[in-house]
């Protein structure tokens, strides 16, 4: 069993930086796909930004040149760096893992508030 525990959220101004952080338990870390999604209040969960277990990187277009992913295996953690954050970038985060040999996200943290005022 997979757990995620996410951390870093909290409240900011429009400018400011933020990172959050996930630890990944369970099981052998290197070999999953991690992502980051957020759901803002009546929208839907979108994905921030995704790194493969080779390293390989995706990013929304709304946070290209903002934010960044990067993962530690030998920590079993996964960072979202979050820079020149705006109102709109309010939501809750989430980590996510994604097993080897399945295409959709099947494990998911509790989840991580992150407020930015104007």
């Amino acid at each position: 069993q997979v757990d995620l525990a996410e951390s870093g959220g909290g409240l900011v101004q429009a400018g400011d930086s933020l990172r959050l952080s996930c630890v990944f338990s369970g099981r052998t870390f290197r070999l999953y796909g991690m992502g980051w999604f957020r759901q803002a209040p009546d929208k839907d969960r979108e994905l921030v930004a995704e790194i493969t277990s080779g390293g390989s990187t995706y990013d929304a277009d709304s946070v290209k040149g903002r934010f960044t992913l990067s993962r530690d295996n030998a920590k079993n953690m996964v960072y979202l760096q979050m820079n020149d954050l705006k109102p709109e970038d309010t939501a809750t985060y989430y980590c996510a893992a994604k097993h080897p040999t399945s295409s959709i996200y099947g494990y998911w943290g509790q989840g991580t508030q992150v407020t930015v005022s104007s």
